[in-house]
C-alpha cells in the first residue's frame, strides 16, 4: 500500500515517521513510562509533518480572526496562520495527499504530545478521491497564555484507515464465562498485576501470560515503526547489535535498551 504526497508549493512538507520517544516519557524515572506497551505503539502510529519557522501564538479570547496574534522568532515563511478565527491555530499542510482506493487519511496532533494552553482538532480526508488539500487545526483553550512551536516540532500526524471499518464493527458484550481461555488469561494478567516489584524490575507483565494465551507477534512483539516516505531521507531506527539482534524499527527497542544520550536526532530523522 502506498501513501503519496504531492508538494503544491515551495519545499515539500517536512515529514518523518513517528518516533516512539516523547520528551515527557523521557522524564518520568528510569523512563518508566516507556514499560507501557499501548503507549510506545501509539506514539509510532504514523508520520509526523514539522513546523518549519519557529513562532510565538496568542489568544486574546476574542472570535475575531485578530484574535489570535502570531510573532515569528525567525526568518522564513510562516506555516501558521489565524484563518478561522474563535481562538484556532491553523497551519497549512503544503501537500496533496493520496491513498489507495477504499482508505482516508486521518489528522491530528502527534498522540500521547499534551501541549499546555493549546488542542490539537482531529480530521478524517477522504484522501482516495480528494484533490484537496487539508490544514492541521489547534485549539486555544486559555486566552492570554503565549504558546510556541519551535523548528521541526510536529504539528500533525497522519495514517491512513480503512473507510467504512467504524461502521462495519459490531460491538456487543459477553460473559468471560463464555470463553475460559479469555478467563484464563485475563485471570493471569491480573495476578500479575499484584507484583509491584517485577513491574519496577522493567519485566513487561504480557510476557507472564503469553504461554496462556496466542499472541499474534505482529499485534505485540514484531511491529514496525512506518516506512520513510520514498526518496525523501531517512528516520533514525534501532542498532540491532544493542537490542539482542532484533531489526531496526522494531518499536519495543526503540526506546528501552537506548539512552537518550545514545540515540540520533536532527536531520539524521528527517524527511527531505
Amino acid at each position: 500500500m502506498r501513501l503519496i504526497c504531492y508538494p503544491t508549493s515551495g519545499e515539500p512538507p517536512r515529514i518523518i515517521a513517528a518516533p516512539v520517544e516523547r520528551d515527557w516519557m523521557d522524564r518520568t524515572p528510569n523512563a518508566f513510562a516507556y514499560r507501557c506497551l499501548p503507549l510506545n505503539i501509539a506514539n509510532a502510529h504514523g508520520w509526523l509533518i514539522l513546523n518549519t519557522v519557529p513562532f510565538i501564538a496568542e489568544w486574546n479570547g476574542d472570535a475575531g480572526l485578530d484574535g489570535v496574534s502570531i510573532s515569528a522568532t525567525a526568518e522564513g515563511p510562516l506555516l501558521a496562520s489565524s484563518h478561522f478565527g474563535s481562538g484556532v491555530l491553523t497551519f497549512s499542510v503544503n501537500g496533496l495527499f493520496h491513498t489507495e482506493p477504499g482508505y482516508d487519511l486521518l489528522a491530528t496532533g502527534p498522540f500521547n504530545s499534551p501541549k499546555d494552553a493549546i488542542q490539537p482538532l482531529t480530521g478524517i480526508i477522504e484522501t482516495d478521491w480528494s484533490p484537496f488539500t487539508f490544514t492541521m487545526n489547534w485549539t486555544f483553550t486559555r486566552k492570554r497564555s503565549p504558546i510556541a512551536f519551535e523548528r521541526d516540532e510536529p504539528f500533525c500526524m497522519v495514517f491512513p484507515m480503512p473507510r467504512g471499518l467504524v461502521e462495519a464493527v459490531k460491538p456487543e458484550f459477553r460473559s468471560m464465562d463464555e470463553e475460559p481461555a479469555v478467563q484464563d488469561a485475563y485471570r493471569t494478567w491480573s495476578e500479575s498485576r499484584q507484583e509491584p516489584s517485577d513491574m519496577l524490575r522493567g519485566r513487561i507483565v504480557l510476557l507472564k501470560f503469553r504461554h496462556h494465551a496466542e499472541v499474534p507477534e505482529r499485534s505485540t512483539f514484531a511491529l514496525r515503526r512506518p516506512h520513510s516516505f520514498a526518496g525523501w531521507g531517512v528516520w533514525w531506527g534501532c542498532n540491532p547489535a544493542t537490542h539482542g539482534g532484533r531489526p531496526a524499527g522494531d518499536r519495543i527497542c526503540g526506546r528501552q535498551a537506548v539512552p537518550p544520550s545514545a540515540r540520533r536526532k536532527g536531520p539524521d530523522h528527517r524527511l527531505r
